[in-house]
This record gives structure tokens, C-alpha cells and sequence, in this order.
């Protein structure tokens, strides 16, 4: 009876072949082949270690992807294929193979009519498991990517936090910065505040010290004036004394004192005192009565001008007018008379020189 193997090849539909007895026959003539055994046990050999190869290379996968074909196989090439197979090595005695088919002994098993099953039963238990080592290799490629990810991730959300946190600092560092500057500016404002206020105070102190400084040395000023005389004229030139006599005057003799000099020369109080008149009176012409403190009264006659007015104050060496030549005169010069507190006229040169002053 002839034996089937299935084989997965590249053909895309089973065939069957069922050789006669005639087609067996050698055919004779130029096309007769020799027979060539040890060829054909070299051959057989090298065509069995190929297919184990095949399989343990890669030939699992295009037997799980093709359709098997069923091959039928006379006696007589069965048997040949029998003596082939006890003519074979051991698989596992082939260098590379043998680890392939003694790993499992569960999946190989040896079929005594056909006499191949020794190749052909290990493929279908190496094809079985390589789907399942690759979907497993695939199930751990995806976990160790998903993990590789959710690790990357999370570094970069760690690096995003620190950034945060990090420009957190650096803005809390320059506000801290700022508002030391602002305190710091405040601080120096008010310093030089306090320091301008300081500065004015003292300037306005030494300002009123001066200023009564320069009040005091004034008060002290005129109260020596007032305490002093004064002449009542400079460069002139005495033409008259008191009580001297002559045609010229209606009572008969002079009554006061007379400074030549040029017209417009400065007339000067001889002490403090208020002006108690000015104003022309007859033959005294211009005339301005001083009174003095203590009630004695000098008069300022033929004056061509008067510079005050009645009720001013003045003190010693104030130029009061200047003098003239008005009224009942002969030239330009100053007549000064003294009339005591109760109206009495005294010599003016004696009275000068009591002051202490030199005609």
C-alpha cells in the first residue's frame, strides 16, 4: 500500500500522483540512468540534513502559512525511502540540529510505516511554539516600551517641576531684592530728609544768630551815637561867634554860631533826638529845631535844603539838610543856635565843647 507525507511547499494546490508499473520500468536507450548507490546514499544524507535546517531556520512559519500536499508513494519507492531513513544519521547527532530536536521530546515521534516521521513530526510542535515565544516577546517589547514611556514621561514632568520651583526662587530672590532696594531708598530718603531738615535748621539758627548778632551791635552802635556828638558840619569855616556884636543883627550882637561853607555842604545832627520843626521862619530861612532828650533844642538855620520832616527821629552824625544862604544873609552858611529846655539861648561852642567836641 503506498504511504502519504504531508509536506508544506511553495505549490498552491494539492496534487496526486499514482505511478504504474509501467512507468516504473527503466526506460532503455541513451535516456537510462545508472543506478548510483552511494551516490544516492550521499545524496540522501545531504537531502535530510537540508530539510532538518529548513525547519530549524525558519521553515515552521511557511509551514503554518501554506496548505499541506498529499503526496502517494508506490511500494517500492517506500521502501527505498525506508533504507534511506536507517541509512541516515541521528538528528542530534548533527552539528546545529541537535539542539533543535533533543529540546523536545515531547513533540517528536517516529512513524514506523512511513519511515520519515523522524524529520516531519518535530515541525508542527516548533511551529506551535514560536507563535507563542513571539507574541509573549511582543507582550514584554510593549510592557518595557509603555514603561520606558511613563519613566520618560515623569522625568520630564520632574524636570518641568524643578523649572517651576526654580524660577519660583530666582522671582522670590528678585522680589526680596527689590523690596531690600525700596527700603533702602526709602531709608536714604528719609536720612537725607531728617539731614536737609538739619541742615535748614541750622542755617535758619545761624541766620537769627547773626541776625541778633548784627541787631545787637546796631542797638550797641546807636546807643554809643547816643551817647555821642557830632559836629554839625565838615570843612567850614567860622565867620560869627556867640554874642558878638554888630549892626547886622536886630538885637545888636549874633546869637548862635556860623559855619561857612559852600552851598549844598551836609548838615548833620549833632546827637539823637526828634525833629520838633522844619520849615522856613523869616530871616532863619529853612530852618529845622531838633529836640534832644533831655529837652534842649537845636537850631539848623539858612538852610538850602531840609532831607526830614517833623516827628522823625534821628541820631548823632545824620544828615538832616544841607547848607544855604536863605533868609536874612550876606553868604552861604550854616547859623546854629542852642536853646536850653526853657527857651534860654546858650553859646553853642561852649555847649560843643561840654560834648567834648572842638570848634
Amino acid at each position: 500500500m503506498p504511504s502519504g507525507i504531508p509536506f508544506g511547499g511553495p505549490a498552491a494546490s494539492a496534487e496526486e500522483w499514482n505511478p504504474t508499473e509501467e512507468s516504473l520500468v527503466p526506460v532503455r536507450g541513451k535516456h537510462r540512468v545508472a543506478k548510483q548507490r552511494g551516490s544516492l546514499a550521499r545524496s540522501s544524507t545531504v537531502l535530510g540534513v537540508g530539510v532538518i535546517a529548513a525547519v530549524g531556520a525558519g521553515g515552521i512559519a511557511t509551514a503554518q502559512e501554506k496548505p499541506a500536499v498529499s503526496i502517494s508513494l508506490p511500494d517500492q519507492l517506500s521502501d527505498s525511502l525506508a533504507s534511506l531513513a536507517e541509512s541516515l544519521p541521528d538528528a542530534e547527532s548533527l552539528p546545529g540540529v541537535g539542539a533543535l530536536v533533543s529540546g523536545s521530546d515531547s513533540g517528536a515521534h517516529s512513524d514506523a510505516d512511513s519511515g520519515t516521521g523522524v524529520v516531519v513530526a518535530a515541525v508542527p510542535a516548533a511551529a506551535s511554539a514560536a507563535p507563542a515565544a513571539a507574541g509573549q516577546q511582543q507582550v514584554g517589547a510593549g510592557e518595557s516600551l509603555r514603561a520606558r514611556i511613563l519613566h520618560q514621561a515623569e522625568q520630564q514632568r520632574s524636570v518641568a517641576d524643578e523649572a517651576v520651583q526654580e524660577a519660583a526662587r530666582q522671582q522670590a530672590v528678585k522680589d526680596a531684592a527689590a523690596e531690600a532696594k525700596k527700603q533702602r531708598d526709602e531709608a536714604d530718603a528719609k536720612a537725607e530728609k531728617v539731614e536737609q531738615e538739619k541742615r535748614e535748621a541750622e542755617a535758619r539758627a545761624k541766620a537769627k544768630a547773626k541776625a541778633e548778632a548784627e541787631a545787637k551791635a546796631e542797638a550797641e552802635r546807636l546807643a554809643k551815637l547816643a551817647a555821642s556828638y557830632s559836629l554839625p558840619t565838615s570843612s567850614y569855616t567860622l565867620t560869627s561867634t556867640y554874642g558878638q556884636a554888630g549892626s547886622m543883627w536886630s538885637s545888636g550882637h549874633h546869637t548862635g554860631l556860623d559855619f561857612a561853607a559852600p552851598t549844598g555842604t551836609p548838615v548833620k545832627a549833632v546827637h539823637g533826638g526828634t525833629i520838633k520843626s522844619a520849615g522856613y521862619s523869616g530871616s532863619y530861612g529853612y530852618r529845622i529845631v531838633l529836640e534832644l532828650s533831655d529837652g534842649t533844642e537845636i537850631w539848623y538855620c539858612h538852610l538850602s535844603q531840609m532831607n526830614v520832616s517833623a516827628g522823625t527821629d534821628v541820631s548823632t552824625g545824620q544828615t538832616i539838610g544841607n547848607v544855604g544862604a536863605t533868609g536874612n544873609v550876606t553868604g552861604p552858611h550854616l547859623h546854629l543856635e542852642v536853646h536850653t529846655p526853657g527857651g534860654d539861648g546858650i553859646d553853642p561852642a561852649a555847649w560843643l565843647r561840654d560834648k567834648g567836641l572842638s570848634v
